[in-house]
């Protein structure tokens, strides 16, 4: 399985972390290569995502589940393709380190099965941590622009 996980320390409160990665609709169009997503219930998605790996290019549409919603510090979630070829997990988690300062982690876990798992699975041991990198940064980047933008406000 390839992982991904990456910390950022951000000069914001848990609470405006936990506001922003609670809904699923401000964190989707973050992930790299998204395309759209549609909201099924409270703790189910569908994400179309355009994956660019090496020499091989390719459209998945993935489900997400929320397994857990812990506030103000831990969101998990399951991803897995359509047609279960692809697995994974992941999650965000948050820890206070003052009360203007917190460091949040994104963590995503992924693989591949059958026949194309055994070819492409070594290529997402390098891709999945900078594909995880990337996101969490993204996440981190448009926490921060919402609480200025609120902040002036």
């Amino acid at each position: 399985m390839a992982k991904g996980v990456h910390q950022v320390e951000l000069e914001t409160p848990i609470s405006t972390i936990w506001d922003f990665v609670s809904n699923m609709n401000n964190w989707a169009p973050l992930v790299p290569g998204y395309v759209d997503h549609k909201i099924i219930d409270e703790r189910n998605s569908i994400w179309k995502i355009h994956g660019d790996i090496g020499v091989m290019q390719k459209t998945i549409t993935l489900k997400i589940r929320i397994t857990e919603w812990i506030e103000p510090e831990t969101v998990v979630f399951h991803v897995t393709s359509s047609n279960d070829t692809c697995k994974g997990n992941g999650y965000f988690k948050a820890k206070a380190v003052s009360k203007s300062k917190t460091k949040m982690t994104g963590c995503l876990n992924v693989t591949v099965k059958g026949m194309m798992g055994t070819m492409i699975n070594p290529v997402l041991k390098t891709f999945v941590p900078k594909v995880g990198k990337d996101f969490t940064e993204k996440v981190a980047a448009k926490i921060v622009e919402r609480d200025t933008v609120r902040a002036t406000i």
